[in-house]
């Protein structure tokens, strides 16, 4: 199979991807490509597909600034609507013209020969100077493991992969998990399935959701009023800085912690429910939710909540540790994702040999979360410690695309062929980032979640306001980084 070279190659075209690539084509970069293992663009937003899927953030801020939507039909969209604007930018930007769909990424690794990525997919071989990858955390779904459930007599799905053609009405559906995706679908087939099962191990905190429909005049305004949608955006983005507050310095959570408990009080009247939906943890330390229709659900004569630990699926049936028998005919499992233990981290090669995974034993580390030693031209948007609790992680991510762009401007000016951050910067950056994350809710606030990895280490959130992270990414310190000019080894000639 023929071998192609490009200059970059960006993985995946999710929000990190795409957001790339636009800024390399207006750097006047050509030769790269974007390998998406689908067939279409989207990633999370095409992957989740469920009923109800919708961001939890204001749709003026979770999106590119480089592409303001001026039509949002809702001030928190929803996904159907977020996936359809992703898409329309990459057609009207160009950026299709550089994807190739079907290519899974099975590996990728340097060589130091050729002082070149070599990218191993399901469709062919690349050399690239540089990788760039945009497959984040919400990437490969968790499937919890539990005896005897790939052994269900009936259909059994993750909530990121929906089967739509189940018909759940009046079926009995068993739902594991409560997350930010089991409050959006349960709500949605609560209204149409026979019984629900609703297995809760850690019930989150939620909040009100001050969702609304976008007027006409609304969208007019942003249309045609110069600056206007900007300075919306700008206030939002403010507005929602303050929410960090809370879990940033815990003494300060009290009072939100207040308004969930009214939330909760006001839609549960039954207290023996209402205690099985209390946290018994401060607010923050897992991810807060936003949901007006979630407690609500629970409530209705179709729902159960089971706070007992699953022990195995027997047949048709979930057993509990308390020997009780819940025959259902569906199992959903909104039970997450590989956060702190992504697969990508397997399929990345560095110049020692060693993988990401290898490298990081267990804690994900990368410097500014997005470069890492003995890594060179390698690239993470969405890497460690750019994860976010309290706003739009598309700001996050323009943020390291800015930080790629004015490494990559740097190691073209100085006429090298690799960069990659020095040993030193990536202790200290690393070192900062436990000393910081220690004050925080995430690591006090008396939860486990997937903030946390499996060494109690804060490896997939920024501990800081995003606006402290946005400073230090467009001020490239260049001290920081070691800039290689070694050139590719010339191939060995053969005597006949």
């Amino acid at each position: 199979m023929e071998t192609k070279h490009v200059k970059i190659a960006v993985l995946g075209s999710g929000f990190s991807g795409l957001g790339m690539a636009y800024r390399l084509l207006q750097d006047g970069e050509r030769d790269f490509v974007v390998l998406e293992k689908a067939d279409d663009i989207g990633g999370t937003w095409r992957d989740n597909s469920y009923p109800g899927c919708a961001c939890d953030v204001p749709s003026n801020l979770y999106s590119w600034s480089f592409a303001l939507n001026p039509t949002w039909s809702r001030s928190f969209s929803k996904q159907p609507e977020i996936h359809a604007y992703m898409k329309q930018v990459a057609s009207r930007t160009g950026l299709l013209d550089h994807l190739r769909f079907g290519h899974d990424v099975h590996s990728a690794t340097w060589s130091d020969d050729d002082q070149a990525w070599h990218v191993e997919t399901s469709k062919g071989h690349f050399t690239a100077e540089s990788v760039i990858t945009g497959m984040g955390g919400l990437y490969e779904p968790m499937i919890p493991s539990i005896e005897g459930l790939s052994d269900f007599d009936g259909p059994v799905f993750h909530s990121a992969r929906w089967q739509h053609d189940v018909d759940l009405a009046g079926k009995r559906v068993a739902v594991i998990g409560t997350g930010a995706s089991a409050i959006q679908f349960v709500p949605e087939i609560q209204k149409t399935v026979g019984h629900m099962t609703v297995f809760q191990r850690t019930p989150p905190w939620l909040l009100p959701r001050t969702d609304r429909p976008l007027p006409k005049w609304n969208n007019a305004l942003y249309r045609y009023v110069p600056g206007a949608q900007r300075a919306v955006r700008l206030g939002i983005y403010w507005a929602r800085e303050l929410f960090a507050i809370p879990v940033l310095w815990p003494k300060y959570t009290d009072r939100v912690q207040q308004v969930a408990q009214g939330h909760l009080k006001r839609a549960v009247k039954d207290p023996e429910l209402r205690a099985k939906l209390t946290p018994d943890y401060k607010i923050g330390c897992k991810r807060m939710l936003l949901s007006n229709t979630y407690l609500p659900a629970l409530t209705k004569d179709n729902v159960a909540v089971e706070t007992e630990r699953i022990t195995k699926v027997d047949g048709n049936a979930v057993i509990t540790a308390d020997g009780a028998r819940h025959e259902v005919d569906v199992i959903i499992l909104g039970t997450g994702f590989h956060v702190t233990d992504n697969p990508v981290a397997t399929k990345v090669t560095g110049r020692k040999g060693e993988t990401l995974a290898s490298k990081w034993g267990g804690t994900m580390a990368a410097y500014m979360g997005t470069t890492i030693p003995d890594f060179p031209n390698f690239f993470m948007l969405l890497g460690p410690n750019t994860a976010l609790g309290h706003t739009s992680v598309v700001v996050m991510i323009e943020g390291q695309i800015a930080q790629v762009r004015r490494v990559l401007a740097e190691r073209r000016k100085r006429g090298a062929r690799t960069v990659e951050p020095t040993q030193q910067a990536y202790d200290r950056f690393r070192t900062e980032m436990d000393r910081k994350s220690q004050k925080t809710v995430w690591v006090s606030g008396g939860c486990s979640s997937y903030y946390l990895d499996d060494n109690g280490k804060l490896s997939t959130i920024w501990p800081g306001f995003t606006f402290t992270f946005l400073r230090r990414a467009h001020a490239l310190k260049a001290a920081d980084y070691t800039f290689g000019t070694t050139a590719p080894k010339a191939p060995a000639v053969t005597a006949v």
